[in-house]
C-alpha cells in the first residue's frame, strides 16, 4: 500500500486537501493518506519534504492558492521553485496544484477551477504510483488540469 501525502493551506479559499482525499478514496484504490495543512504556499515545500521524510510518503499532492497581488505571485513562484527542489532532493514527485485567484471570473468559477484541478492532479498521483509509463498513452493529448482539455495535434 502506497502512502500519498496531501499538503494544503489555510490561505486557500477552497478545501483542496479534502477534495484530493475524497478523489483518492473514491478511486477505490487502497492507499494510506497523510494530510499536512500549513498557512500558505511558501510553507508547502517543507510540508512535502516532511511528508516524505517523516511519514514515508511515496508521492505528495501540494495544494495551494495564490492571491491577486504582485507579492502573492512572487510568493507562488518562490514556493514553486522550492517544491521543484524538494522533488530533486527526494527523487519523488510532488504534484503542484496551485490555483491563482485571478484565473477565475468569480467565486463559483474559482470553486470549479480548484475542484477540477485538484481532482485531476489527485488522479495523476494515482497514475504515477503505477509506474513511469502509466500516463504514456495520454502523452500529447492536450490534457489540462483545471479547465477543459484542448486536445492534441495529430502528427500523422
Amino acid at each position: 500500500m502506497a502512502a500519498i501525502g496531501i499538503a494544503d493551506t489555510t490561505f486557500s479559499r477552497v478545501n483542496m486537501g479534502r477534495i484530493a482525499e475524497d478523489t483518492i478514496r473514491e478511486s477505490g484504490e487502497q492507499h494510506r493518506l497523510v494530510r499536512y495543512t500549513v498557512p500558505g504556499v511558501k510553507d508547502l515545500p517543507v510540508a512535502a519534504k516532511r511528508l516524505f521524510a517523516e511519514h514515508g510518503c511515496d508521492i505528495v499532492v501540494a495544494c495551494g492558492m495564490v492571491g491577486h497581488e504582485a507579492v502573492d505571485k512572487a510568493c507562488g513562484h518562490e514556493a514553486s521553485t522550492a517544491i521543484q527542489q524538494v522533488q530533486l532532493m527526494v527523487d519523488r514527485h510532488v504534484l503542484e496544484v496551485f490555483v491563482h485567484m485571478d484565473e477565475a471570473e468569480d467565486d463559483a468559477d474559482l470553486l470549479l477551477l480548484a475542484t477540477n484541478r485538484t481532482r485531476k492532479h489527485a488522479l495523476n498521483a494515482l497514475a504515477l504510483l503505477k509506474g513511469p509509463t502509466s500516463l504514456t498513452p495520454l502523452a500529447g493529448t492536450g490534457r489540462r488540469q483545471g479547465r477543459n482539455d484542448v486536445g492534441g495535434i495529430p502528427d500523422k
